[in-house]
C-alpha cells in the first residue's frame, strides 16, 4: 500500500501519469487489436455479408460496455476518493458492490438480449435475412453466453486500476485480447474450423472469459482493496448512489452510442451492403485514437480522483495537463496518416473494391473528429474523478445521442450517405466547446 501511495501522492507527476496511463493504454491497444482481429479475419472471406455481420452486432457489444462503465467507472471513482481520504473500508465495500452489481446486471442483459434478439438485431441493420443469421449466431456467442464475462472483466479491470495496480490491470485485459487473436483465425478462416463471424464470435466469448478468471484469480490471492466479500452487501444502500452518480453518465454515454451507431447503420443500410461493411471498417480504424485517449483517461481516474479528495489540486491539474497533451498528440499524428492512407488501410481488411472506395471516403471524414475526441475523454474522466455528475453527464449525452439523431437525418438529406459521417465531426466540437466552458468555470 505504501508505494501506491507514492504513486498518488509524491512521484514526480510526468512520471505518475507515465505510470498509470501506459498500462492502460497498452491494454486498450490490445484490446483494439483482438476487436480489429474479428474484423480482419473475417474479411479474409471477402464476403461483405459476412463483415456486415459483425458490423451489425457492435452497438450491442458496445452496449456491454455501458454496464461495466455503470460499476466501472463509478466504482473505480469512488474508490480511488475514498483511498485519497483514506477510508480503506468504504473503498473495499464499494469495490464489493461494484463486483456483484455488475455481475447481476450482465446476467440480466444476457436474457434480455435472448428474448429480444430479433428486433435489437433488425434495428441494428440486419434487414436482410442472411445478415440475420450470421449476425445472430455472431451475437449468440459474444452477448449471450459471454457477455457476463466482458462486462465482469472490464469492471475489474477499472476497480484493479484504482487500487493502484495499473499494471496487473493492463496484463488482463491484454490476456483476453492475445486470446482472442490466437482462436480467431482457428475459428474463423476456411482452412481450419470455418465458422466465419460466427467462429469469431465463440473466440471473443472464450478469450472474454480467460481475461475475468485472470482477474479473479489475482483478486483471491492479492487480498487488496478489490474483493468479492458477499457480507459487504450490507452497505449497498449506503454507498451505491454514489456509484451510480459518477457511473450512470459514462453508462449512459455508451448506451447513447449505441443508439447512434445503430441510427447510422440504419441510415446506411438504405444504400448497399458495401456501405454497411465499410462503416464497419471505418468504425474499427475508428477506434484507435479511441481507445488510446480511453487509456489515457482510465490511467488518469484513480490519480485524479485521488488527488481531488486529498485536497491536492496543483497534482490533479497538472496530472491532467500532461494526460490530455499525450491524448491531442496522438490523435493528431492518427489524423494525418489517415488521411494520407485510407484506401490502402480499408484494404488492409477486404479486398472488394466497392467497400474499400466507400470506406476510404468514410474515414477521411470521419477522421476529423479525433482532436476534439481526444480532448472531451479526458475532459469527462477530470468531471468524474472530481465527482462532478452533472458536468460529466452533459458533455456524455452531447458527444452520443441528443444530437446525433436529427443531425443524421439534416446530413443525410444534404449529402446522401456521406452526410452520415460528418456527425460525429460536428458533434464532437459542439461537446468540446461545452466541456471547455464548463471546465473553466471548475478548475
Amino acid at each position: 500500500m505504501k508505494d501506491k501511495t507514492y504513486i498518488f501522492e509524491k512521484m514526480p507527476v510526468k512520471q505518475a501519469v507515465i505510470n498509470q496511463i501506459v498500462p492502460a493504454i497498452a491494454s486498450q491497444m490490445i484490446a483494439l487489436i483482438y476487436n480489429l482481429a474479428d474484423t480482419y479475419f473475417v474479411g479474409l472471406l471477402n464476403s461483405p455479408t459476412e463483415t456486415a455481420s459483425v458490423t451489425v452486432v457492435y452497438p450491442i457489444f458496445v452496449m456491454l460496455i455501458a454496464i461495466s462503465n455503470l460499476f466501472g467507472i463509478g466504482g473505480a471513482s469512488a474508490v480511488s476518493r475514498a483511498l485519497g481520504k483514506k477510508d480503506t473500508e468504504k473503498a473495499k465495500s464499494i469495490s464489493s458492490i461494484s463486483v456483484y452489481m455488475s455481475l447481476i446486471s450482465g446476467i440480466l442483459f444476457s436474457i434480455l438480449f435472448l428474448i429480444l434478439s430479433r428486433p435489437i438485431l433488425t434495428l441494428c441493420g440486419a434487414r436482410d435475412d442472411v445478415v440475420f443469421k450470421i449476425s445472430s449466431g455472431y451475437a449468440k456467442y459474444m452477448v449471450v453466453y459471454g457477455g457476463v464475462f466482458t462486462i465482469l472483466n472490464n469492471v475489474l479491470a477499472n476497480l484493479v486500476r484504482a487500487d493502484g495496480s495499473a499494471l496487473h490491470a493492463s496484463i488482463g485485459v491484454s490476456l483476453g485480447g492475445i486470446i482472442n487473436i490466437i482462436l480467431d483465425p482457428l475459428f474463423v478462416l476456411p482452412e481450419l474450423l470455418n465458422l466465419g463471424a460466427v467462429g469469431a464470435g465463440i473466440a471473443t466469448g472464450i478469450s472474454n472469459f480467460c481475461a475475468a478468471l485472470y482477474f479473479v484469480i489475482l483478486i483471491c490471492i492479492k487480498k487488496g482493496i478489490v474483493n468479492f466479500d458477499f457480507k459487504r452487501l450490507k452497505d449497498t444502500k449506503k454507498y451505491i448512489s454514489e456509484i451510480l452518480k459518477i457511473g450512470f453518465p459514462s453508462a449512459i454515454q455508451y448506451a447513447l452510442t449505441v443508439v447512434a451507431i445503430a441510427a447510422q447503420s440504419r441510415f446506411v443500410s438504405n444504400y448497399d451492403t458495401e456501405a454497411i461493411a465499410a462503416l464497419g471498417i471505418v468504425k474499427k480504424l475508428d477506434q484507435l485514437p479511441l481507445y488510446f485517449s480511453i487509456g489515457v483517461s482510465s490511467g488518469l481516474l484513480p490519480l485524479l480522483a485521488y488527488n481531488h479528495a486529498s485536497g491536492d489540486i496543483d497534482r490533479r491539474k497538472k496530472s491532467f495537463k500532461t494526460g490530455l497533451i499525450i491524448s491531442l498528440a496522438f490523435s493528431i499524428m492518427c489524423l494525418v496518416v489517415y488521411e494520407i492512407f485510407a484506401p490502402y488501410l480499408i484494404g488492409l481488411f477486404i479486398s472488394d473494391t466497392r467497400t474499400i472506395s466507400y470506406g476510404a471516403m468514410f474515414l477521411r471524414i470521419m477522421v476529423t473528429a479525433m482532436p476534439m475526441m481526444s480532448v472531451c475523454y479526458p475532459m469527462i474522466i477530470q468531471f468524474q474523478a472530481m465527482g462532478k455528475a452533472k458536468e460529466s453527464l452533459i458533455c456524455s449525452i452531447l458527444r452520443k445521442g441528443v444530437l446525433d439523431i436529427p443531425l443524421l437525418f439534416i446530413m443525410n438529406a444534404i449529402f446522401p450517405l456521406y452526410g452520415l459521417m460528418l456527425v460525429q465531426p460536428i458533434v464532437d466540437s459542439i461537446s468540446l466547446i461545452v466541456a471547455t466552458h464548463m471546465m473553466k468555470k471548475i478548475h
